[in-house]
């Protein structure tokens, strides 16, 4: 053998740079389910039934070109090892001395501690490494960099227009941004009027029932991860690069015109609304995002949707997933300990069971336990941000957001949880804490209508948790908060009310606390 190609659970890409070079004649390619994606996190069972599927599907793939796959599958995997990675760098062990390559090639991984562990094990066996860049993306590590070098404080928005202007993104005829304005944001945050998204003719997106590979994947998981969180009966996502591809065509046909408006709107019952459905397949490199924007822009060109749709679309693809992963390198591995407001909470139960009288966290949790899937409203605004005005660990909050998700990995959920989320890296990704009362869910979706609870009131037995939290919030951390410019006005706020006031949501805020402890 000449080469052994590592491919990992996400990178199923057969343009990839790790098979640059391939010859079938006498290079290999080397799979493994390893545990370590599942189990000290308890993942989800869609989450760990989509990586399976995909995978095993990217392996038949393979071999149907006559490309010799060494595969291991979930049943042949060691469930004990312990480290980073343990089981999989057990096998790669074993393989390596059975198999005696020449060289190994290795896809930079996409997550900090694998990658550490990965190279250890490769260095320790005497093996050359062959480590090549993920071009994948379309800004290098190197590059943000050198994008961050210099700069007191790094924002997307400057970034975002970096990128727009260096791959020719939504540009005019001078160069300059289509429409006159780089960034549509203030367009987008409209909710749905009382008839809700159905007067604007939503269609559910388009459906991949489970074929014979991913229903034997579904089968084993219930068997393997009984004791595991959430369901697989809906299971329905793509699971091939063609999946993918007409998954991204039905939300470029159907949903895309009305996404940008409503993309922070929420909705009782309706999980998917306008968004595309296709972060996963993005994130397990099913999609590449350069043919994502392309398809955006085009049929914005072609009239079939509104400059502020895409532009907001291509805004999230080509700015906001870029610089995620661009701050996630720059960060590590300290990032991870990052705790700048001191929260030391417990993760509620209910993020586990979605057991709660507050509607818009029953349905956000409910969802994401069912489908393995909540939009970016849902788990900024809903789920992130109860968390944040509770004080829960920011640790357990990323734990529970790498787990319960299927498009979750490391790179990109980690600064989205940890940083912008919940603010515990003191201001790297976002310039303030993103707070809000109940009021702000109110006005966004159609929850609160049904909800015993009262989004306006801070304290009595209708007080919003959201609300009474909210105040504690600025209770707590005013001092910090008063010096942040973009705080001034909620700190105002606060001090119109009296010490009364203060002490009434002190206590209701405590008292809240107790009950989720004791949930």
């Amino acid at each position: 053998m000449r080469n052994l190609v590592l491919v990992l659970g996400d990178q199923l890409d057969r343009r990839s740079a790790a098979f640059d070079g391939f010859d079938a004649t006498v290079d290999r390619v080397w799979m493994a389910e390893a545990r370590h994606e599942s189990e000290p996190l308890r993942s989800s069972l869609a989450r760990i039934a989509l990586f399976l599927a995909c995978m095993r599907h990217f392996r038949d793939a393979l071999r149907a070109e006559g490309v010799v796959v060494e595969y291991h599958a979930l049943e042949a995997v060691p469930r004990a090892t312990p480290g980073v990675a343990g089981a999989l760098i057990a096998l790669l062990r074993r393989d390596l001395a059975r198999l005696r390559p020449a060289a190994v090639v290795l896809l930079e991984p996409g997550d900090f501690g694998l990658g550490e562990a990965l190279r250890a094990a490769l260095a320790e066996a005497g093996v050359q490494i062959m480590e090549r860049e993920d071009r994948h993306f379309l800004c290098s590590r190197a590059e943000f960099a050198a994008h961050a070098r210099g700069r007191k404080q790094l924002r997307m928005e400057f970034f975002y227009r970096e990128m727009r202007r260096r791959h020719r993104v939504l540009l005019d005829a001078e160069g300059g941004p289509e429409g006159g304005e780089w960034n549509f944001d203030a367009e987008n945050r409209k909710p749905f009027g009382r008839e809700g998204p159905g007067a604007l003719g939503l269609q559910a997106p388009l459906a991949f029932p489970p074929d014979e590979v991913t229903r034997g994947v579904l089968r084993e998981v219930k068997a393997a991860f009984a004791d595991h969180p959430g369901a697989l009966d809906g299971f329905d996502w793509p699971v091939t690069r063609a999946e993918a591809l007409r998954a991204l065509d039905d939300f470029v046909a159907h949903r895309l015109a009305a996404f940008g408006d409503h993309q922070d709107a929420m909705w009782q019952g309706e999980p998917w609304l306008f968004h595309s459905r296709i972060s996963a397949a993005l994130n397990l490199k099913l999609l590449d995002p350069r043919e994502v924007i392309a398809a955006v822009e085009a049929a914005y060109r072609a009239g079939r949707a509104p400059l502020t749709a895409a532009e907001g679309f291509i805004r999230q693809v080509l700015g906001w997933r870029e610089y995620v992963r661009g701050v996630y390198w720059l960060q590590m591995p300290d990032y991870l300990g990052r705790n700048a407001l001191g929260a030391r909470e417990p993760l509620p139960a209910l993020y586990w069971t979605g057991d709660t009288d507050m509607a818009c966290l029953r349905d956000a949790v409910g969802q994401t336990l069912r489908l393995g899937y909540a939009h970016h409203i849902q788990r900024l605004m809903v789920t992130g941000l109860f968390a944040l005005l509770v004080g829960v660990d920011p640790r357990e909050v990323h734990r529970w957001y790498l787990a319960v998700y299927v498009d979750a990995h490391e790179w990109v959920e980690l600064p989205n949880t940890l940083g912008m989320s919940q603010y515990a890296d003191g201001g790297v990704m976002a310039s303030k804490p993103y707070i809000a009362s109940g009021r702000y869910i109110a006005r966004m979706g159609n929850h609160c209508a049904g909800c015993r609870y009262d989004p306006g009131a801070a304290t009595g037995a209708k007080a919003c948790p959201f609300t009474t939290l909210y105040w504690d919030f600025l209770l707590r951390h005013e001092t910090a908060l008063a010096a942040n410019p973009r705080m001034v006005m909620q700190v105002r706020n606060l001090r119109r009310l009296d010490a009364e006031a203060h002490a009434a949501i002190r206590r209701q805020a405590a008292a809240l606390r107790a009950a989720l402890k004791g949930a």
